[in-house]
């Protein structure tokens, strides 16, 4: 979602919309492989449809940084399975540098569930809806935050293609009551994505990905008027993973997404990393049951 100025154009801006599209990933759908145990749950932009197991909690950050404008997004997610992988709650923090018209700060906070309605005995489909609400704690006016509250619903599908690769499919559905932009104008916004990506599983814990996300954000252009435009961003990355005994999976990862549009493209650098780990009395020192050690 964007800052005061609308759904700017760039990269960062089209994240911003989808808030990363992954800021609530789970558990992946990536098949397993016959020589180790593999990542399941890092993907960068197209959200993955598999909950939080039972006593597993999450920590990821995102980091994304635009070639041409400078500018930049950091988000912090944490999720929570309520108790086991059917339900899953988690929010969501955002520190953005828009650029023009204001400095780094603080975004919109989000507030996230997931319904795993599909997949949580096994198999090769998952579907998993999710719905968040974002309240409008950054600053309108230098361009961190909607104005308004926001709800937002995103449809993942996940799908098992062999032991070596996995599929996953995204579409989304964003509403803003009432943004702002940094003159101070207001209206409704609504923005659609559709996001595609393959995984493989080139080693257990080395993969490859290729991602892609359209979108067709509004933007508020003057009081009561909202202007359309539409994004395709293609990212190729890869993750590594390194799983400890304790059950704790750390999970770096690079992708360089960029826009493409009118027959260029608008590159930017995406940093991502996972800690994923046991909680609770009945879960300490014992490993994770899906995770190997090193």
């Amino acid at each position: 979602m964007a800052g005061a100025r609308g759904f700017a154009p760039g990269v960062t801006a089209v994240l911003i919309v989808t808030r990363l599209a992954a800021t609530a990933p789970a558990t992946a759908a990536e098949p397993p492989v016959p020589d180790g145990p593999s990542i399941r749950d890092n993907s960068f932009l197209v959200e993955e449809a598999y909950n939080q197991e039972a006593g597993i909690v999450q920590h990821i950050s995102s980091f994304v940084r635009e070639r041409g404008t400078g500018g930049w997004l950091y988000t912090f997610t944490q999720e929570w399975p309520v108790p086991g992988m059917r339900h899953q709650l988690g929010w969501t923090l955002l520190f953005v540098e828009p650029g023009d018209p204001g400095g780094p700060g603080w975004g919109d906070i989000g507030l996230n569930y997931r319904f795993m309605a599909i997949g949580t005995e096994g198999g090769p489909v998952a579907f998993a809806p999710r719905v968040s609400i974002f309240l409008p704690t950054g600053a309108s006016d230098e361009g961190r935050g909607n104005g308004g509250p926001a709800a937002q619903v995103n449809l993942p599908l996940s799908l098992e293609l062999g032991s070596r690769v996995a599929a996953h499919t995204n579409l989304g559905l964003l509403h803003v009551e009432e943004a702002r932009n940094d003159a101070g104008d207001s209206a409704d916004l609504d923005a659609v994505w559709f996001g595609q990506s393959v995984i493989w599983l080139l080693r257990p814990r080395f993969n490859l990905m290729l991602e892609a996300l359209w979108t067709r954000a509004e933007s508020v252009v003057a009081d009561g008027e909202s202007d359309a435009r539409t994004s395709l961003l293609l990212s190729p990355g890869a993750r590594f993973a390194f799983n400890r005994p304790s059950g704790l999976q750390i999970v770096p990862g690079i992708a360089f997404p960029f826009e493409l549009r009118r027959g260029e493209s608008d590159g930017a650098l995406l940093l991502y990393l996972s800690f994923e780990h046991p909680f609770g009395v009945s879960s300490v020192g014992r490993p994770s049951p899906r995770r190997g050690d090193i």
